[in-house]
């Protein structure tokens, strides 16, 4: 994965974070806000409870009818219109006592069979406002222990009730109140627990909608915050990316060049510098090395003709032993491989410096694949390899001398491993932009291991390249050399067992077609 990426996504994932956070404390805050407000208004209603419940005299209904309607009375149901109301009378009890008998009853037999008592009291005395009294809220031990024992003698509970006219059945959260209730505006307040309860589908609906809504707009900022990191990421490496492309067109050919070094004043502006200074390091060693090669393959061809020369003379013009002339013939063979080899290394330092001229003129590729096979045909046929050539015609401009010393090397390397059949190959590539010149051959092929060193020089491989064969391992690196003068690349592919392909990909370039030529 790119770095920009990497950006991308730990920017992007910091803000997720952010956001999930903000977004858990907006929802909790804003809930807490409404459950607040809800509870208080709850606490208002049953301040408001308390001081008109004498007059509506829940114990004396206007008419049966009405009591027996699910203990809705019209004025109570006027006075609080979003409440569900139930109150439940403790004449026998005020709230000191209460919590006495509470108290006196320690162990949990005794202490459960009063709160049972305390339930069919309350029960046998209750109203109801806004809900059925065939459904009752009804506090469990646990709740009913706490409201006793509650300091302010308040308490809250959810409870789901069933809407009187519907039967809809509504969560709902209670305020259970214990405290004296004027229920008979004749006789003296009583001890009663009243039910204060409010629909908490509003709220849920607004939580509902308040979490949509931030969920919808988390993921919108989230996706600006990935776009926008992506696209920072993307300017803040961008000067990076123009010294990596820089960096990648420098080679051997080209180490005068530079990579650009951009104003930023941060550590990509440091590491263009770093690496401009080691270029200039490489630049200098190489030139070094080439002048070295140029210098010492220029003095070592005067001695080693001479040398050459002087055996040729000995075997010409004296009458040596046996052993004599076969050391000469050593000698003088010697010499040649000498010279070959420095025939190379200058060619070589020639390429290294750029020094190498092309003369570019139209090619046939097929033909100059023909003239290639019959000039090697003699060596083919001593070692009895069939030379073939096959493919399409295309006619493409470069230096033809150069590139048969390329296809030569490529054809003797065949031959060389042995190979019984080598078949040149001419085909259109990229559109007829360029051509593939290809040699394959049915030998021993090469092991994978080799094939990414095999333009490397002096490297060869042992069991099938071998040096009793008068290869110096520099053939494919002039080959390469001569092959990017001309803006190609060459390549090998092959398999043990199978042979070897080697691929020489060439642009077309600017080659005159019939009707753009004076015709007579």
């Amino acid at each position: 994965m790119s770095l920009r990426w990497r950006l991308t996504l730990f920017y992007t994932g910091l803000v997720a974070l952010v956001l999930a956070a903000v977004s858990v404390a907006v929802f909790f805050t804003i809930r807490g806000s409404l459950v607040g407000n809800l509870e208080r208004e709850l606490s208002n209603t049953y301040v408001l409870l308390r001081d008109v419940v004498p007059g509506l005299n829940l114990k004396n209904p206007l008419t049966s009818r009405e009591r027996d309607a699910a203990g809705i009375l019209p004025q109570a149901r006027y006075l609080f219109p979003d409440d569900a109301i139930q109150v439940e009378e403790l004449p026998t009890y005020d709230l000191a006592s209460l919590q006495e008998d509470f108290a006196a009853a320690r162990d949990p037999r005794a202490r459960g069979q009063f709160l049972d008592f305390l339930r069919g009291l309350a029960g046998s005395r209750r109203q109801t406002i806004g809900m059925s009294g065939d459904n009752p809220v009804r506090l469990s031990d646990e709740e009913l222990t706490r409201l006793i024992g509650s300091p302010d003698g308040r308490i809250l509970v959810e409870r789901e009730v069933q809407d009187p006219y519907t039967e809809i059945r509504r969560p709902h959260r209670f305020l259970v109140a214990l405290g004296p209730l004027q229920l008979d505006p004749g006789a003296p307040p009583n001890l009663a627990v009243a039910y204060i309860g409010r629909p908490l589908d509003p709220a849920l609906r607004t939580l509902a909608q308040l979490q949509q809504g931030v969920l919808a707009l988390s993921l919108l900022g989230l996706l600006a915050a990935a776009l926008g990191a992506y696209v920072l990421a993307g300017q803040a490496l961008q000067p990076l990316r123009r010294v990596q492309q820089a960096a990648e067109g420098i080679g051997g050919q080209n180490l005068d060049e530079r990579v650009p070094v951009p104003r930023t004043g941060d550590e990509v502006q440091a590491l263009a510098q770093a690496l401009n200074a080691m270029l200039g390091r490489l630049q200098a060693s190489f030139e070094a090395q080439r002048r070295f090669t140029s210098d010492a393959s220029h003095e070592l061809r005067t001695p080693v003709t001479a040398i050459s020369g002087h055996a040729g003379y000995l075997l010409r013009r004296t009458n040596p032993t046996g052993q004599q002339r076969e050391s000469l013939n050593i000698i003088r063979s010697e010499s040649e491989r000498l010279t070959a080899l420095i025939a190379s290394l200058l060619e070589l330092a020639r390429s290294d410096s750029g020094a190498l001229t092309l003369t570019r003129q139209p090619i046939l590729s097929t033909l100059f694949l023909g003239e290639v096979a019959r000039e090697l045909a003699p060596l083919g046929q001593a070692q009895g390899t069939a030379l073939r050539v096959t493919g399409e015609e295309v006619a493409f401009e470069g230096d033809p001398d150069r590139l048969k010393q390329v296809l030569i090397n490529l054809v003797g390397n065949a031959l060389k491993a042995g190979a019984t059949t080598v078949t040149l190959t001419s085909t259109p590539q990229e559109e007829g932009r360029e051509v593939r010149l290809s040699v394959a051959d049915d030998g021993p092929g090469i092991s994978p291991e080799h094939l990414s060193r095999l333009f490397d020089r002096f490297y060869r491989v042992e069991d099938s390249r071998s040096r009793d064969q008068g290869g110096a391992g520099l053939g494919l690196s002039i080959a390469k050399g001569i092959v990017d003068a001309h803006g190609g690349r060459i390549w090998l592919e092959s398999e043990v067992g199978k042979g070897t392909v080697a691929h020489v990909q060439l642009p077309v370039g600017d080659v005159p077609t019939l009707e753009e030529e004076d015709v007579p």
